[in-house]
C-alpha cells in the first residue's frame, strides 16, 4: 500500500507530498535459484555427504535438461523432441550458455499458448507436444576404461617403427615375434606356444600377419624370407624368397600374399602356385612399411618411408592413385569398412596427421593433426569410429569418431612408443606393443553394430536401383 506524507524537511518550505510504500519488494529477475539452493544445501552438508552427492550429480543434471526441455514444448510450443546429454561434447550445442527464462514469453507466444489452451482442455494427457520427448529412450553414457584389463610381458619386442610383429586371429589366437621367435597366445586359454625360431639360420622376425580364415601365419625375417607356417600343426609349409632386405609389412588378399620390403619392392604370390608365379609392384622410392587390402579385395594401399601412398589394383603393375600429402613415413593405412572406398593413412614424427581419402574419386576428404607419431590405425568393425596408436612423443592411444573426428577417448600407459596394434576377432578389444616390452589389452569398441545407414556418396551400394 502507498502513502502520501506531507515532506517536514526544513530546507524544502514548498509542502511537497513523498509517496512513501509500506514494503520491499526484491528484483528476482537474474536469480538462479536452482543454483543458490544447491550452494545453501552443500553448506550444511558434511564432506561425506558431498561426496556422496556427486555420484548422482550426472542423472540429476540429465533430468534437469529433460525437464527444462518439456517445459519449453508444453508453454512455448518450441517442439524439442530429443535433449542431449549435457556433459558430453555436444553440449554447447544442445543447452544454451547463458539461462534463459522460460515463465516469460513474447505477445506471439502468449497468442500460440492461448489457442493451445483452448485446443487440449478436453484432452486425457495434459501434455500435448512432449509425448515424443517423453517416448524417446535415453541413450546411455560411453565409458572406455583407461585402465587396459590385461597385461603381458614381451621381452625382446622391438622398438623399430617399419616393423609389424602383433596380430589378431579369428581363431583368438595372437602371433607375436619376439626376437628371432614367434609366439603364439590364446585368448581363451591364455596358453602360449612357440611357434619357430628363426635362431638355428642366423635370422630375426621382422613382420607376422594371419590370413583370413585364422590357419595360417605368414612371418616376414630380416634376411627377406617369407614363411608360410600352419598354426594348429605347427610346421612350416614354405618359405618364399624374392626380396632382398627385410620383409617389414603383410597383407593377405584371400589365397595370395602381399609383401613388402627394405628394397622398395611389393610381391604378390599365391601360396597354392610355384613361388615363380609372382607380381612384381614397383613404385616406391625407399622402405616399404605399410601395406593393407580393401575390405572388397580389389585394391591394396601401400606406404613408405618416402612420405607416399600408393593405392594398387589387383590387374595393373602400376598404381592407380598417389598421395604425397604427408611429410613424413606413412605406416599407419586402414580401409574403413563402412564406407566403401575411404581410405585413412597417418604420418611419421614430422607430419603427425591423419589424412582421409576418397579412393573412389582421388580426392583427399579431411585431416587432422594428432600431435604425434601416427604409428597405426584401425576401424572399428560395428561403428564408424577408429583408433590410432602413436608414438614420440606423446605414446598415446586415441580413439576417434567419423566423420566429426572428435575424441571419445586417450589412453595411456606405455612409456615407449605404441608401434603395435590388432584387433580382437569380435571388434571389441584391441592389444597394442611397444618398445617397453609390454602387450596392453584394452576394451575400446562396442559390440552393438550401428544399424543407421550409411547415406554418404562413397557407398556405391546404396545407389543401386
Amino acid at each position: 500500500m502507498n502513502i502520501l506524507v506531507k515532506n517536514d524537511n526544513h530546507n524544502n518550505d514548498d509542502g511537497s507530498l513523498i509517496l512513501i510504500s509500506d514494503r520491499f519488494i526484491p528484483t528476482r529477475a537474474g536469480s538462479n535459484w536452482s543454483i543458490n539452493f544447491h550452494y545453501a544445501n552443500e553448506n550444511c552438508r558434511s564432506p561425506s555427504q558431498n561426496h556422496k552427492a556427486k555420484d548422482t550429480t550426472s542423472d540429476s543434471s540429465k533430468d534437469a535438461v529433460t525437464y527444462a526441455a518439456l517445459l519449453r514444448n508444453e508453454l512455448l510450443g518450441s517442439g524439442i523432441e530429443t535433449v542431449q546429454d549435457p556433459h558430453t561434447d555436444e553440449r554447447r550445442h544442445a543447452v544454451p550458455s547463458t539461462p534463459k527464462n522460460i515463465y516469460f514469453a513474447s505477445l506471439s507466444q502468449i497468442t500460440t499458448l492461448r489457442s493451445v489452451v483452448s485446443v487440449c482442455v478436453f484432452l486425457y494427457s495434459p501434455l500435448l507436444h512432449s509425448h515424443k520427448l517423453l517416448r524417446s529412450p535415453r541413450k546411455p553414457a560411453r565409458k572406455i576404461s583407461k585402465i587396459p584389463f590385461k597385461v603381458l610381458d614381451a621381452p625382446e619386442l622391438q622398438d623399430d617403427f617399419y616393423l609389424n610383429l602383433v596380430d589378431w586371429s579369428a581363431g583368438n589366437l595372437l602371433s607375436v615375434g619376439l626376437g628371432a621367435c614367434v609366439y603364439l597366445w590364446s585368448a581363451c586359454t591364455s596358453q602360449v606356444t612357440r611357434l619357430c625360431d628363426l635362431s638355428v639360420d642366423g635370422d630375426s622376425v621382422t613382420s607376422v600377419c594371419w590370413n583370413e580364415r585364422g590357419s595360417l601365419v605368414a612371418v616376414g625375417t630380416h634376411k627377406g624370407y617369407v614363411q608360410i607356417w600352419d598354426a594348429s600343426g605347427g610346421r612350416k609349409l614354405t618359405s618364399l624368397e624374392g626380396h632382398s632386405a627385410r620383409v617389414g609389412a603383410l597383407a593377405w588378399n584371400g589365397e595370395q600374399l602381399s609383401s613388402g620390403s627394405r628394397d622398395r619392392v611389393i610381391l604378390q604370390r599365391d601360396v597354392r602356385t610355384p613361388p615363380s608365379a609372382e607380381r612384381r609392384l614397383q613404385g616406391h622410392r625407399q622402405e616399404v612399411c605399410g601395406l593393407k587390402w580393401s575390405p572388397d579385395h580389389q585394391h591394396l594401399a601401400s606406404g613408405g618411408n618416402d612420405n607416399k601412398l600408393l593405392v594398387w589394383n589387383s590387374s595393373s603393375l602400376l598404381p592407380m592413385q598417389q598421395y604425397s600429402d604427408h611429410l613424413a613415413a606413412v605406416k599407419a593405412i586402414a580401409w574403413s569398412p563402412h564406407q566403401h572406398g575411404l581410405l585413412v593413412s597417418g604420418g611419421g614424427t614430422a607430419d603427425r596427421c591423419l589424412r582421409f581419402w576418397n579412393t573412389l574419386t582421388g580426392q583427399a576428404l579431411q585431416s587432422t593433426d594428432t600431435g604425434s607419431q601416427v604409428c597405426n590405425l584401425a576401424w572399428s568393425k560395428h561403428a564408424n569410429e577408429l583408433v590410432s596408436t602413436h608414438g614420440y612423443s606423446q605414446n598415446q592411444i586415441l580413439v576417434w569418431k567419423y566423420p566429426s573426428l572428435t575424441q571419445v577417448a586417450k589412453l595411456t600407459g606405455h612409456s615407449y612408443r605404441v608401434l603395435y596394434l590388432a584387433v580382437s576377432p569380435d571388434g571389441e578389444a584391441i592389444v597394442t606393443g611397444a618398445g617397453d616390452e609390454t602387450l596392453r589389452f584394452w576394451n575400446v569398441f562396442s559390440k552393438t553394430r550401428c544399424t543407421k545407414e550409411s547415406k554418404s556418396v562413397l557407398n556405391l551400394f546404396t545407389r543401386i536401383r
